[in-house]
Order: structure tokens, then sequence, then C-alpha cells
């Protein structure tokens, strides 16, 4: 794969605020060691994610419950953890997104077993949500308020899933977001890329291919995710700035072709 081609400052300025809408952070930077009862780890390939929500639960004393099983992105995790320096070692082929990341919890964090829940039958973002919250009623957890990690291109659409899937419920945590990081792109001499160390995260055109394919799940309509729609998710308000910087995405011309080229749109 070649580098992605430079982008106008004005289309980078777009992506990021885009990218750092989706990656919602309820916490400025970080939670607090020890923070919350129970840190849910959904099923993703970004490492930095992943390594967050395993820090979070190694300082602290909080249950660690994982959940992913095998979806049309679980492929994308066994590429992420064969490239890896340290987690290279953990066999991948076959397995669910859970065990890999139990593993990486355990054998790389020093997690204990005993401190891990792992659910490995969901395979979209609806049914992290929904096995989670049965996985909590059959194993009697306890939870006032729980963490929520996941890839931050989709982190604002799984709390809106944990959102409609606790609505009915009087006793639900307050469920709070991390995504771990906040991408950020800028141009260098060799195209687009990630600022800061990239180790671990996406290759850059499928992170703009993943953030230009969010907001028309998120939206509020028929072709929605939302209750007017799908049902799946609550109903999520878009900033205008955020709408409008989508739009710029979409209507970019050297953006469009770059990704169509790659075959990502």
């Amino acid at each position: 794969m070649t580098n992605f081609p430079e982008l106008p400052e004005s289309t980078l300025n777009a992506a990021n605020t885009v990218g750092a809408w989706l990656a919602q952070n309820d916490y400025h930077p970080r939670p607090r060691p020890g923070e919350a009862d129970l840190v849910v780890l959904n099923g993703n390939a970004v490492i930095p994610t992943i390594d967050a929500a395993c820090q979070l639960v190694a300082s602290g004393e909080q249950t660690l419950l994982i959940s992913g099983g095998i979806g049309h992105s679980t492929t994308f995790l066994y590429a992420a953890i064969a490239r890896h320096p340290r987690y290279n070692s953990i066999r991948t082929t076959g397995r669910t997104e859970a065990a890999i990341l139990a593993d990486i919890a355990h054998q790389f964090w020093n997690i204990p077993r005993e401190r891990m829940l792992v659910e490995s039958k969901s395979t979209n973002c609806g049914e992290n949500a929904k096995f989670t919250r049965a996985m909590m009623e059959e194993t009697g957890i306890h939870c006032q308020e729980g963490i929520v990690v996941q890839d931050p291109t989709m982190q604002r659409r799984t709390m809106a899933t944990f959102a409609r899937v606790w609505h009915d419920s009087a006793s639900a945590p307050v469920w709070k977001s991390y995504p771990g990081l906040t991408p950020v792109l800028r141009n260098s001499e060799q195209g687009v890329c990630f600022s800061g160390d990239s180790t671990g995260l996406w290759p850059v055109e499928r992170f703009l291919s993943l953030i230009l394919g969010e907001l028309p799940r998120l939206r509020d309509n028929a072709q929605g995710y939302g209750p007017r729609g799908k049902g799946f998710i609550s109903h999520v308000d878009i900033p205008a700035e955020v709408e409008d910087a989508w739009q710029r995405l979409h209507h970019d011309a050297l953006l469009v072709e770059a990704l169509k080229s790659r075959a990502l749109m």
C-alpha cells in the first residue's frame, strides 16, 4: 500500500474534528487509577486502546470485562497482533477477540484471570452491549460506575448502544467513555500520517474510511441507527461543526478519489 497523499489543511482539520468527536472521552485526560467498579473492553484492533484498558485495571482493583467474538473486523485484530513486537507470540487464527485480549491482559499486564470476565459471543457493537449486560446480570456484578473502552472511531456509537441496552433499567450503571487516545492527522514528507507514535493504529486510509462511514450510522433518521431508524442506539445529537466537517470530507474530491483507489469507498 502506497503512502496516503497529502491533503489540504482544511481537510485535515475536518478529519480531526470528526475523529475527536467520535473518540468520546468523558475524562480529562484519563481516569484516575482505580476509578470506577468495572472496565468493559470491547473487541477492537487498536493496540493503544487495548493497552489503555489493561493499564487502568492493572493499576487498580476493577474487574475487566472483555467482550468480543468473531466478527467482520476480527481479521484486523489478527493482523495487528502479528505486527506487534511484543504481542505477536499470542495465537490468533480462529480465536475470538475476547480470548486474544484476555491473553494480552493476563500475560503482558499481569491481570489475574479471576479479575476478568470474558464474553466471546458478540459479533458487533450492539451485541457487545447486550451480552455485557447479560453477563453482568448472570454473574451478579454490582456496578455503580463503569468505563467503556472501544476503538476511538466507534466510541460514541458504542456509548449510545450501551445507553439503548440499559434504557429500561432503574439500576443501570453510570457508563463513562474512554477511548484511550484521540487520533490526530497531519501532513508529512511521506503524506498524511498520525501525530506522535502510530504503532498499533489503523492505516491512515482505513481510519479516514471509518470516520466517513460512522456519521451516517449515528444519525437519527430512516437510514441511521437511532430510534427513528434501525433502533440500535439511543438518540445522538451531532453538533453542527461536526456535521459541517463531515460534509467537507464527504465532498473533498482528492480524499474521495484516494479512498476509491484503495477500494475503501
